[in-house]
């Protein structure tokens, strides 16, 4: 993401003080991810926290994709609604809460449902798209859609207090197909304490603002392993599978 002909006005200097501090970020990172266009795909457990980071760092352009409405059972770890938006769009209602956080920035709410058909029209021309689903299913349908549009996929999914994590750039590790061959057996209402999506979704904001400044060593070609009992982090390498349906070939 080339900064060029992107500024920063005085008030955002203020704003982004403190993380303009780090080494290897500074006014040229800033401008990297004022530029930077992110995709959270879905505004649940996941999306919630990892979208209202990506806006407090400044991601200039954030879209929020989610066709489902707020339920009251949603509150326990969707942390973006509350109670008032118990029956309106997630989509808008995140959209609302980061432009109030973030003026700064650009956020659109898409109201669509991400199937084979419409995935590579509604991630097109993004920078990096990050995972907010609840289901394998669709996620399958986001990978392929990163794959074959070339965008890096940042990949998490819980269960409980268990999580999963790992990033996807197309050509440069594994995706998600090879990494599961077989779609994982799911429940349609399956066990979640808040605070684990909230962990794992903070996670993937950080890789993905790594990503677009180019700090550090991304995760692909490994699996962050998360075990919320035992408070334990882990790393799994994944390979590239040479016959994957969606990657080893094309």
């Amino acid at each position: 993401m080339n900064p060029k002909n992107v500024s920063l006005d005085p008030l955002e200097l203020e704003r982004y003080d403190r993380q303009l501090r780090i080494p290897g970020w500074g006014v040229e990172g800033q401008k990297k991810l004022k530029k930077a266009k992110v995709i959270v795909a879905g505004a649940g457990g996941l999306g919630c926290p990892a979208s209202l980071y990506l806006a407090a760092t400044g991601v200039g352009h954030l879209t929020i994709i989610d066709k489902e409405t707020v339920e009251l059972s949603n509150l326990n770890r969707q942390v973006l609604h509350w109670q008032p938006d118990v029956g309106k769009y997630k989509a808008d209602s995140v959209a609302t809460k980061l432009q109030s956080l973030n003026p700064k920035i650009e956020v659109e709410a898409v109201k669509a449902e991400i199937t084979e058909k419409s995935v590579r029209n509604l991630i097109k021309g993004a920078d990096i798209v990050v995972d907010g689903m609840d289901n394998f299913t669709t996620r399958f349908i986001l990978n392929f859609g990163c794959v074959k549009e070339k965008i890096p996929f940042v990949h998490a999914g819980i269960y409980g207090l268990d999580g999963q994590m790992t990033t996807i750039i197309p050509k440069k590790g594994p995706c998600l197909q090879c990494i599961f061959p077989e779609k994982p057996p799911e429940l349609k209402k399956f066990p979640v304490a808040g605070v684990t999506p909230a962990t794992l979704a903070i996670l993937e904001a950080l890789e993905t603002i790594k990503l677009i400044i180019g700090l550090g060593q991304p995760l692909v070609g490994r699996m962050l392993l998360f075990d919320g009992e035992a408070l334990t982090f882990s790393i799994m390498e994944v390979r590239r599978d040479p016959n994957c349906p969606v990657c080893g070939k094309s």
